[in-house]
């Protein structure tokens, strides 16, 4: 019986022609696409920060940083340094960078510098969802998820809080610094003026710092306090001009007490207040995954029924959602120079003043205006609502007609798989970056990702 022949296996091979990156990938791998797409995309703005000097090393080009980035995005690997790694261990990785190693604090640094303009190619992105018919505007669906923040909720203090704590140290400070003069004192008698002996410097500018970052937060805090009462001074004062003009055209005087005006220099925060010492602009909310209460941020998406691209994409540091409808939809129209016919959202986004405004802007709305219990099912509803019930009955039984059940119900279907796969496929569980303006940036980076893997696996790339 003959001896089994294998295929050879020889690792010293010398390649016996150079190796092309084209071979290394079949030819609709999304790293190829990518790059197609980047070379659409208008990146003047990345390319017009570089100067012309020619001194020091060349920067790594601009498009291909931008690719190795998108495509990490798409991969969910948004960490600098497992996308140094992945130049070298990956095959999709190294054909994008074409074959270069660019170390972590090149990528940071690229990521840092060019964030805006790189979270601007949200719209650009759009754009050729548009051209390539990915989106119709005829159903939008608007939600929030909560995006743990990159701080500890451990990290944040309240306002009532930071008060005694600074009492506190304010003592321990002039303790230590009483007794330093003691020890200082003690030792100039021992070992003559000007020779140091050990005291307790690192003890007192522990404490020193702490203080200093407490009376921060509570200058910070405060300062927003007296913003809020000026504002609201400015919104009482225009009712009460409103008030005086309808006297003077009528003569009568308006029913109820005239609004005060709140005096701004004597605004002071709430007790529980809190602001977090490593991100103060994030905030701690209730993540509905966990049913813990985490320091998070709300990352909102309005997103296009017909192959779920993502229109619009926004983040608040507000745990509530409904004050977000109307930027989401004044967003949307921005992207897309228009307004959907038709817009879902869950009970969280339920005002009248929400109503009202999508009926303003002529867009059909279907928000929920409370919570229906699990297994519950409403009697449905033949005729549409009269314009004489007030604005919630009439979305109610609106809601509860047939084409009210049957729009609202593609509204979960539409939305919550796209947060299922930002999250859970592509692991976006916390925020890299710090501070509101950064994770803004980061979320259209995340989503304009999203959108990009739309155009690959429907293979609509514009020509």
């Amino acid at each position: 019986m003959s001896e089994k022949t294998f295929k050879p296996c020889n690792r010293e091979q010398m390649y016996l022609l150079p190796p092309s990156l084209r071979d290394w990938l079949p030819p609709d791998h999304l790293a190829y696409f990518l790059l197609d797409v980047v070379a659409q995309l208008d990146l003047s703005e990345i390319y017009a920060s570089y100067g012309g000097d020619g001194r020091g090393q060349p920067p790594y080009e601009p498009a291909m940083m931008t690719a190795l980035l998108l495509y990490a995005y798409c991969r969910g690997v948004p960490s600098s340094r497992r996308i140094e790694r992945a130049t070298s261990e990956d095959v999709a990785f190294r054909v994008i960078a074409a074959n270069q190693r660019p170390d972590h604090d090149s990528i940071s640094e690229f990521r840092k510098r060019h964030l805006q303009a790189l979270a601007r190619l949200f719209v650009q992105v759009l754009d050729l969802c548009r051209e390539a018919k990915l989106i119709k505007l005829g159903h939008v669906a608007l939600d929030g998820t909560k995006v743990r923040a990159n701080a500890s909720k451990h990290k944040a203090m309240s306002y009532g809080r930071m008060k005694e704590k600074r009492d506190e140290l304010e003592l321990k400070v002039k303790e230590l610094l009483d007794l330093a003069e003691r020890v200082d004192a003690e030792e100039d008698a021992r070992y003559g003026k000007g020779v140091r002996g050990d005291e307790l410097p690192e003890e007192l500018r522990h404490q020193e710092s702490r203080l200093r970052k407490i009376q921060e937060a509570m200058a910070a805090l405060e300062e927003k306090a007296r913003a809020e009462a000026e504002a609201a001074a400015e919104a009482a004062r225009q009712k009460i001009a409103e008030r005086e003009q309808k006297v003077a055209e009528s003569g009568e005087q308006p029913r109820g007490r005239a609004p005060e005006v709140p005096d701004p220099a004597k605004a002071k925060p709430a007790d529980k207040a809190q602001r977090n010492f490593t991100d103060p602009d994030s905030r701690i909310m209730k993540n509905g995954a966990t049913k813990s209460f985490e320091q998070c941020y709300n990352a909102q998406a309005a997103v296009d029924e017909e192959c779920q691209v993502i229109v619009a994409a926004q983040v608040t540091q507000a745990a509530n959602d409904k004050e977000q409808l109307e930027p989401m939809v004044e967003a949307m129209v921005a992207n897309t120079g228009e307004s959907p016919d038709a817009l879902t959202a869950d009970a969280g986004y339920y005002s009248e003043t929400n109503v009202q405004a999508l009926d303003a802007k002529g867009i059909d709305g279907y928000i929920a205006v409370g919570r229906i219990k699990h297994g519950e099912a409403p009697a449905p509803v033949a005729d549409p609502p009269s314009a004489d019930l007030p604005v919630k009955d009439q979305m109610r039984r609106k809601l509860l007609t047939e084409r009210g059940r049957t729009v609202y119900a593609k509204r979960k279907a539409v939305v919550e798989p796209v947060f299922g796969q930002i999250k859970q496929a592509r692991g976006l569980r916390q925020f890299l970056l710090r501070g509101l303006e950064n994770v803004q940036a980061e979320w259209e980076l995340w989503c304009l990702t999203h959108n990009l893997l739309k155009l690959h696996r429907f293979g609509a790339l514009p020509a």
